[in-house]
């Protein structure tokens, strides 16, 4: 099924989570409520709707929804198909070069201390950029009030997900 007729009032909320379901990493608590919003009259409407809705739900539903993402430098079999060429794009995965089992952990430590802070992954839109250059990024959110960091994690979950349709298109 196209995005398209996924988006069409005659689709089926399953079939419209099927369809979605990859651009945001598969979060069912989410992708229902995006699904109960149909129809769109343009995939920029949906990214709208999707960023309101996403914003707007109980918090367990926002950290299962950034928790869908996997943690930066994740082992590859962890990742989905989309997130592993993400992350792969800019050296973010865990087999990344070997320079840099430092950065790994690193990154791991990060991850571990954002976690726990927090309580939810830290997720940006990775966009090709280098492990070396998230990790100062990742460093400085650490020091961020946890309401901003929801939000900023929320908004870059629909931001990756906007750009996983364009490079599909």
């Amino acid at each position: 099924m196209t995005l398209d007729a996924a988006t069409s009032p005659s689709a089926t909320a399953p079939e419209f989570v099927a369809a979605v379901g990859p651009l945001f990493e598969n979060a069912p608590g989410f992708l229902y409520r995006l699904a109960a919003a149909r129809p769109f009259d343009s995939t920029e409407r949906l990214f709208e709707r999707a960023r309101a809705l996403a914003h707007d739900m109980p918090e367990p539903l926002q950290v299962e929804l950034i928790d869908a993402h996997p943690r930066l430098g994740a082992a590859p079999a962890a990742m989905s198909p989309m997130s592993r060429r993400e992350q792969a794009a800019g050296g973010a995965g865990a087999n990344a070069e070997p320079e840099d089992a430092r950065l790994a952990r690193q990154l791991d430590d990060l991850n571990r201390s954002y976690e726990g802070r927090f309580g939810f992954r830290y997720c940006v839109w990775v966009a090709g950029r280098s492990r070396a250059a998230l990790i100062p990024e990742m460093a400085a959110a650490l020091e961020g009030a946890r309401e901003a960091e929801l939000d900023r994690a929320i908004d870059a979950v629909i931001d990756i997900a906007a750009d996983r349709l364009r490079r599909a298109a």
